[in-house]
């Protein structure tokens, strides 16, 4: 239990760096109260006591402001970062390494009681603040969701997903093996060129459509130079400003 606990605090010291020393940590990190007080619940759970384990459950939710059901399966050196608003459900399994930020749901969208209903995130998936990963699939190895995206499918393993619905927009390179490589901590998921794809194709799109209406505005000048009728062929002038702005 110590052991444990002690790698907890280590792992919170090394991903964030507002973390002073370990008293600190022990004291008033409530995403490490609310991992030590599931263990208590998980294993009265596991042991035919329901409703002690639902009941330290409510009375962690009530102090660290983080939900997590005493059935759900929490691995080692998990860190819920702020946390407050963080929802993990019944049959939700949290691999070791992983990172959740605040405001997280790690929810399920079947009400068939009996059967797995949530997500499974492998070892090292970072999870950004008010991200809703919602079904029984699971997230790969070293995997990233980004802030607030709202993840319906599976996510291979060292990709990057954001967006609602949420996108595949990098992947890691993979080891020799076939697995990823553990990469550098990203805080909060966010990774060079993590831009939403499908806003990245509408801009495209925008930008395209711009330069042919500046194509268009060049060849009625040159008509207008030379006299020729242009009835019905005046532009309504250039709105991809406006239009970039509602896609960014």
């Amino acid at each position: 239990m110590f052991t444990r606990l002690r790698h907890d605090i280590r792992a919170i010291l090394e991903r964030d760096p507002a973390a002073r020393n370990a008293w600190t940590v022990l004291t008033c990190y409530p995403g490490l109260h609310a991992i030590v007080a599931h263990r208590l619940a998980h294993w009265c759970w596991l042991h035919g006591l329901k409703w002690l384990g639902r009941y330290v459950s409510y009375l962690a939710r009530i102090v660290t402001g983080i939900e997590i059901h005493p059935g759900a399966v929490v691995g080692r050196r998990v860190f819920i970062d702020h946390g407050f608003g963080v929802v993990v459900g019944e049959t939700a399994v949290i691999g070791n390494d992983c990172t959740i930020y605040q405001g997280v749901t790690l929810g399920g969208t079947s009400l068939a009681a009996g059967h797995k209903r949530h997500p499974t995130l492998e070892r090292g998936v970072i999870v950004g603040a008010g991200a809703k990963v919602l079904g029984a699939f699971t997230v790969g190895e070293y995997a990233k969701i980004g802030s607030n995206a709202v993840l319906l499918k599976p996510v291979p393993a060292g990709a990057t997903a954001v967006g609602n619905p949420a996108r595949i927009v990098s992947r890691e390179q993979q080891a020799a093996e076939g697995r990823p490589a553990a990469p550098a901590f990203a805080a909060y998921g966010v990774t060079p060129n993590g831009a939403d794809p499908l806003s990245k194709t509408l801009q495209g799109l925008i930008a395209q459509s711009a330069a042919q209406e500046e194509q268009i505005v060049r060849i009625m000048a040159l008509l207008r130079e030379r006299g020729l009728d242009r009835q019905g062929l005046d532009m309504a002038g250039d709105d991809a400003d406006r239009l970039n702005r509602l896609v960014d």
